[in-house]
This record gives structure tokens, sequence and C-alpha cells, in this order.
């Protein structure tokens, strides 16, 4: 599926840190990291900004930079045309548990990009001291603010929101559609690792992710990284406010369990491309090479700890251990999150474009043509 950056593609992780033409801070991407107002850089004609919602709360963790490297992608792809047009891509990321960050509402932002994160989903319960916090204290204000934010990018049918991990907890706080249950000592305590979850048949019957089941097992069975502590248990109101999309399974090629972890909120207005899209696991993590990848970058930034570090690359090389596991975890990231992602942002992209009376070659529709196989 030619949906990933075509560069990474030819010349392998170890040429983006370097070579990318896309580097931040170069004439067609940057990224910025907003923890007081007056950090939010002014709106201009010639970027176009996707809003990252750092849910993470200060804590290391690699997810938030493959999300921010999901965005510079395809600016990498795209840069001969970014420069011809007189555009560029911004990723602003909103530090949203710690320093009560929210991007402004409006229209400003046609992609936001939620985070996971530690801790409980509610964060009244976050004390520092209950287990299930893990360490986090916080101070909930923030939470209808996003509440509000979410009101209102629902409401608008050209604004898309893909939200990974703890985001999907707060969206399922948000819509009041599922019950947080933590992960007791009957299901192996925290789901961690290279797993599985499997296609409803609202998933299978979906014009997107219902064609990923040419590439899955039984046709319904994809691998997932999985990092999560709660179980996401729907409730009667998810009927008809939801579309149900996927569910964990008990163990690998076991029967489905209670904790939803894939849902559709709404869809763009073409009828196919999901707009509103929220999975409990973490799609923006494709592969274990580019996963070490941002490990060590972070290590050489002195961003992480060596005994953080350390840590996680034994957790994958435990993770990690079947030959199979990256190209199934590509294709679920391709389907569940960076094909999306490039549909909207590309959309974007042409949109301005336009706007600007600059020629912009490239349309979403090639997305949805690949991720469908048509």
């Amino acid at each position: 599926m030619p949906i990933d950056c075509q560069r990474k593609a030819r010349h392998g992780t170890p040429f983006c840190p370097t070579e990318c033409p896309a580097a931040a801070g170069g004439p067609v991407f940057d990224r910025i990291r907003v923890t007081t107002p007056a950090d939010v850089p002014k709106a201009s004609v010639h970027a176009v900004d996707v809003a990252v919602l750092d849910m993470n709360h200060g804590w290391p963790n690699v997810g938030h930079d493959a999300v921010v490297g999901a965005v510079q992608d395809v600016a990498c792809d795209l840069s001969e045309i970014l420069i011809a047009a007189g555009l560029k891509v911004r990723a602003v990321s909103f530090d949203v548990r710690g320093a009560g960050m929210i991007p402004e509402a409006g229209g400003r932002y046609a992609l936001y990009l939620g985070t996971g994160g530690p801790g409980h989903i509610d964060p009244h319960l976050n004390d520092g001291r209950d287990p299930n916090a893990q360490g986090v204290s916080e101070d909930p204000s923030w939470e209808p603010r996003l509440f509000a934010l979410f009101d209102d990018i629902a409401s608008r049918p050209d604004v898309a929101l893909l939200a990974v991990c703890h985001t999907f907890g707060v969206l399922c706080r948000w819509l009041d559609v599922a019950d947080p249950v933590a992960r007791g000592a009957e299901k192996g305590g925290k789901s961690e690792g290279v797993l599985e979850n499997l296609l409803t048949d609202a998933g299978a019957a979906h014009p997107i992710l219902g064609a990923m089941a040419r590439h899955l097992a039984g046709g319904r069975r994809l691998r997932v990284l999985d990092s999560r502590i709660y179980d996401l248990v729907p409730t009667e109101a998810a009927r008809g406010r939801i579309a149900i999309l996927g569910t964990e399974t008990l163990g690998i090629s076991g029967p489905a369990g209670d904790a939803m972890t894939m849902m559709e909120i709404a869809r763009d207005s073409g009828g196919r491309m999901p707009r509103m899209l929220a999975v409990n696991h973490h799609p923006e993590i494709a592969d274990r090479t580019r996963l070490l990848s941002l490990l060590r970058a972070k290590l050489e930034r002195g961003e992480i700890a060596r005994a953080w570090y350390d840590d996680r690359v034994k957790t994958l090389e435990r993770s990690f251990d079947d030959v199979g596991s990256d190209e199934a975890l590509r294709v679920t990231s391709e389907f569940t999150f960076v094909g999306p992602l490039r549909f909207h942002l590309i959309r974007a992209l042409r949109l301005r474009a336009a706007t600007l009376g600059a020629a912009f070659p490239r349309h979403e529709d090639e997305i949805d043509r690949a991720l469908s196989g048509t």
C-alpha cells in the first residue's frame, strides 16, 4: 500500500534524522510546542496547522513523537509541491493535561490528532496515589474546555479528529459511551505488546476499514501495539451514537472480549473516510525499526534516561518476537491512522493551495483508492 513516506520506504528510517527534506524549521515543516498562550504561532495563509493534543502529562514516551513524525512524513513526501505552492505544514503540539493548553475552535485547524498518556481517563481520579493513576496528579479544569472543542469539531464537516489510546478514553467520557474498567488479574493485568483486535460487523462493513480485511487473518483479526491498563466497555448509550468498529480479543486467536477498541464518531462528507476516529491502541508506531529510531533520537536529545531507554528496548525484544509482527502492524497503522491522516491533511493542503491560486497536483482521493484497492 503506497501510503507511507516514500523516501522513508526507499532509503530506510535512518535516512530521516539527517536527510529528511522536511526537517523541522525548514521551508515545508515545523513543530511547535505550546505550554503557554504565547507559544501559539500566529495563523498564516501559507501554513496549514495540525493541532496535536498531547495527553502525556510530561511522561517520557515515543507516541507523541510518532504522531508528529506522521505529519512530518506527509510534508516530506510533498516537499517539492509545497515549496512550489508557497506552503508549509506545522505540527502545533498542545500540552493539554500538564499545562491546560487547548487549541482554539472555530476552524483554524483542519486536523486534530490526540495522543496516548498515563493514568485514569477521568482526570478527577488522578490523585497521584491510586495505583491506576500511575503517579499522575492533575488539575481537571482542562476537561470541559476540551469537551467544548470536541463539540465544535463534531459540528464542522470539514474538520477531522484522529485519536489513540488515552484520547480514545477521553472521547468515551465526552460522549458517555463506555465505562473504564481497570484490567484485573482475571485478564492478566495491563494489556501490553503486540496483541490482537477483532473487526466487528460494523468494522468489516466499513468502506475503508472493511478493505483492511483482505490483509487480515480470517478477514477480521488485526495485530495492534497495545499499552493499556483500562478496558473501555460500551454502555447502552453507545447505541446509535457511535459505530463500534473493533473489540479486544482474549488472547491471540481468542474470542472477542467485552472491551471496545475502535470507534467511529463521524465520517467525511463523501461517506467513506472516517472524520472522527478513535482507537485504543498505538497505530502511530508502525513497526519495531521506527520505534527504535524514535527511542534513540530521544535518548540522544537527552529527553529520556538511559535506564528508561534500556527498559523499552527489552520490552520491544519481547513484544516483537514474531517475524510477521512488523508487516501486520504496518497494515493496522495505514488503515487506522496514517491513511486517514494523509487523506485529511492532503485535502487541507489542496484547499489552501486553491485559495492562493497555486497548483497542487495531488488529491486526497488517491489515499482512498490506495486503501480500498480500487
